[in-house]
């Protein structure tokens, strides 16, 4: 009777999140972790489903476009291959380092003309020739 008691207190003073982390780390198996620290997990198939869960778990903050290129392929069963197998020569000499999304920053691309630029668009150049339709 103590060995239950003692339980449903300790299990009293988790937070939610502390009770999910624990059913993620017992019911999904780590596979592994990218340069950014993203935590990859495979467990059982969903009642109905064939195909294993695979998800990942973000370090930090929760963006999608933080999953690099060969942890995607795998995590959307594009391959089975655990590309922390390959090591670094996985990926080529002259691919970037992926980059996260930055639409809304400072450092987003904006054209020639944008109000946060000069706010000047070039003039059009003569080549352009209007589309009327047939009479």
């Amino acid at each position: 009777m103590g060995f239950v008691k003692n339980f449903f207190s300790i299990m009293g003073a988790l937070s939610p999140v502390h009770i999910w982390w624990l059913k993620i780390t017992t019911r999904a198996q780590l596979i592994g972790h990218d340069m950014a620290g993203n935590a990859y997990f495979e467990s059982k198939p969903r009642p109905g489903t064939k195909k294993n869960r695979r998800f990942v778990l973000y370090k930090g903050e929760v963006e999608a476009t933080r999953v690099p290129p060969e942890w995607h392929g795998w995590i959307h069963y594009q391959t089975d291959v655990v590309p922390q197998d390959h090591g670094p020569s996985f990926r080529k000499i002259w691919q970037a380092p992926p980059q996260a999304n930055q639409t809304g920053t400072q450092n987003a691309w904006r054209p020639p003309g944008h109000m946060s630029q000069s706010g000047q668009r070039p003039k059009a150049t003569g080549d352009y020739e209007a589309w009327t339709p047939p009479q």
